[in-house]
């Protein structure tokens, strides 16, 4: 019950970020909780196995699939979305963070930054979309080269990784990567006034969802019968 509990957690949150930008869908993966052989007692010293039984279930890892979702126009010069591997780069407190989600917009200070203010990097350091204080006109070809008024100003700072499973939700829809998990540079084509929609498919998740609450359904059914059981072997046969 707890597992198909925690299962059914990860759906919801899936479904609550099916209009997330970039984002990613995480799953349960459901682990054998201390299975043990069974034998024959009755057949003498020989006592063959016949198998194995569970003692239930539990979740061993939540995973992300980093599969891409599909590319929507918006028409947004700032709104910006990745095809192929690779992850945008941004400065946080916590250090260099990575993320799909290309809806970006400027600051006060004129430098492209995410939604939750977090300085977009490029390969001269953070990206000044108004450098000279007089803003223009802002175009990136798909090599990921950021021109201002046709004149090339910077470029995106693209990064890509060998075991993408390793990287780790840290949220604000960005990703981690853990110590020992290096980064490399990456090419993926940068579509300006696109952006990447989360790979979560609604059906999908809902057929999870209502088999995870059948599941801890038919478990607390179990539960309530070896109580029922229970309470007549004390009032009942006890009683005898």
């Amino acid at each position: 019950m707890l597992a198909e509990a925690l299962r059914a957690d990860v759906t919801a949150n899936n479904l609550a970020n099916v209009n997330t930008a970039g984002f990613k869908k995480d799953f349960a993966v459901l682990k054998d909780y201390a299975s043990r052989s069974v034998k024959r007692i009755n057949d003498g010293q020989d006592q063959p196995e016949i198998g194995s039984m569970g003692a239930g279930s539990w979740v061993d890892t939540v995973a992300t699939r980093h599969t891409a979702g599909i590319t929507h126009p918006t028409g947004n010069t700032l709104d910006f979305a990745l095809e192929g591997k690779g992850y945008f780069a941004v400065e946080t407190p916590a250090g260099i963070r990575y993320t799909r989600n290309g809806t970006f917009t400027r600051s006060a200070a004129g430098e492209l930054v995410t939604q939750d203010g977090f300085r977009v990097l490029g390969q001269n350091g953070p990206i000044n979309l108004d450098p000279t204080g007089q803003a223009g006109k802002i175009t990136v070809a798909e090599d990921a080269r950021i021109f201002l008024d046709n004149v090339e100003n910077n470029s995106f700072q693209l990064f890509g990784f060998e075991d993408e499973n390793r990287l780790q939700k840290e949220g604000n829809n960005l990703f981690r990567a853990p110590d020992g998990v290096e980064a490399q540079a990456a090419t993926p084509k940068v579509r300006q006034g696109f952006i990447e929609l989360s790979n979560v498919n609604v059906v999908s998740e809902m057929v999870s969802m209502i088999a995870g609450y059948r599941a801890y359904e038919t478990n607390s059914k179990v539960v309530q019968t070896h109580d029922s059981l229970l309470d007549k072997a004390v009032n009942q046969v006890a009683s005898v």
